[in-house]
């Protein structure tokens, strides 16, 4: 019994020692060194292209959480990271080269992983496989993946930001549609008199922006109509007013009139626990999109579970394609894990491998695949890239937000988070010998 798993990053290595682990043989295909993209430096596996940091450590937050998740059910990653950890405050930082020769050399040792240096250009008909050749795929490959999905990889270009529910002000927010369609419920309406979108539009168009070097943001063909808020800010006072911030069909309970101005928000998930800032895909710096959003009134306290951000990538539209347990719908042998299937992270891509490595296994011994609780970091992600309700699918991170409510009401942020660890790792505990022995 084989396993092939496709690239040999930071998902593929996971799912590649899960599989192993549990006493299947792997063939591990990575096309470096023979093939290397702009990207890369290293020769070795797993090699950090950007930050060295795998984020905050304490276990009282997403990303803590998500590694002591992973950490409890076995992971590969966090083992190498946990040996080569150099000081960085409140966060888990390693020495990148060292990481990844540790990897390499433990994934090189283990015998029931071969790795095979070629660059893979065809998807296979029969056996299990799980693809994780991140946004950096090769373009043959890229264009059989878009070929099996009946659509080419989606561009990510610019995303809106996202803020938790309990953090929107609802006394100065309504629930309603435009015109009274499709349903009173469908979005929270922040609206806004005269005097507070003048002051917002001239901070908004004051703020400082992330600096841009790859694409020109100004440009349709590149984003499609997904413009950039400030820009259209730039184009005169009332330009927002009668794009996503207009207020026609709406009508603001508090007064009985129509807002001059109206930030609609739309739920992110089923759960209605995060909710998009519609419209208002932005290059501003994180600080500045917190300091210039929260002038909308009813913001004024939002938590912010991602910022917006603009930059090109690749990945599936995860919700359409595939399974919480990272198989595809219509080929459930064949698996995808990393940040193709929209996870955003170093170690949410890790857990996506280790979630599909686990699930490869269990599919080619006849078990039923595994999804992790909803009250776990893991499976909250596991569900949120496969979760058909998301409609404008953009990659995700990590956060506090994607997770169910807790079912008291917790004002302090520290013991919330807290309560929110305790509860995962509690839902985890009960599954580690099933998740450890694969039976």
């Amino acid at each position: 019994m084989v396993v092939n798993v496709f690239g040999a990053g930071l998902a593929g290595c996971e799912a590649a020692w899960q599989i192993a682990k549990r006493g299947v043989g792997v063939r591990l295909y990575e096309m470096k060194p023979d093939k290397m993209t702009p990207a890369h430096k290293s020769t070795d596996l797993c090699e950090l292209i950007c930050s060295n940091s795998l984020k905050a450590a304490r276990v009282e937050s997403a990303a803590g959480l998500l590694k002591e998740e992973m950490r409890r059910i076995g992971s590969l990653l966090m083992q190498c990271a946990d040996k080569c950890s150099v000081p960085a405050g409140g966060a888990l930082a390693v020495d990148r080269n060292r990481f990844s020769a540790m990897v390499t050399e433990r994934i090189k040792s283990e015998p029931m992983i071969g790795l095979i240096s070629r660059e893979v250009t065809e998807l296979p008909d029969d056996g299990i496989t799980v693809v994780a050749t991140g946004p950096l795929t090769s373009d043959a490959l890229a264009e059989k993946i878009s070929e099996l999905c009946g659509s080419s990889l989606h561009f990510f270009d610019a995303a809106a930001p996202i803020v938790t529910a309990e953090s929107i002000d609802m006394s100065c927010a309504f629930t309603a549609s435009r015109y009274g369609k499709g349903g009173d419920d469908a979005y929270i309406n922040c609206p806004m008199n005269r005097e507070e979108y003048e002051s917002f539009h001239a901070a908004l168009v004051s703020a400082e922006r992330a600096p841009r070097h790859d694409v020109d943001v100004q440009n349709p063909k590149v984003y499609e109509g997904c413009m950039p808020i400030e820009i259209l800010a730039q184009r005169g006072l009332d330009t927002m007013r009668f794009g996503p911030m207009k207020p026609v069909g709406l009508k603001d309970p508090r007064t009985g009139h129509r807002p001059w101005a109206v930030l609609q928000l739309r739920s992110e998930n089923e759960a209605k626990t995060m909710y998009n800032l519609v419209g208002f895909q932005t290059n501003l710096k994180f600080p500045e999109q917190k300091r210039v959003f929260g002038m909308i009134p009813a913001l004024k306290n939002a938590e912010f579970v991602r910022y917006g951000v603009m930059h090109r990538n690749t990945f599936l539209d995860s919700p359409r394609l595939l399974c919480s347990d990272y198989s595809m719908r219509s080929r459930p042998q064949l698996f995808f894990a990393g940040q193709m299937t929209g996870v955003e992270g170093y170690m949410e891509s890790a857990s996506s491998g280790m979630m599909a490595g686990i699930n490869a296994v269990r599919r080619l011994k006849g078990l039923p695949t595994i999804t992790l609780p909803e009250q776990t970091m893991i499976g909250s992600l596991s569900r949120y890239i496969s979760d058909s309700t998301v409609k404008d699918f953009q990659p995700m991170g990590a956060n506090l937000g994607i997770l169910p409510p807790l079912e008291e009401q917790i004002r302090d942020k520290k013991m919330r988070a807290a309560k929110y660890a305790q509860r995962s790792l509690e839902a985890l505990d009960g599954l580690l010998e099933i998740l450890k022995t694969g039976e």
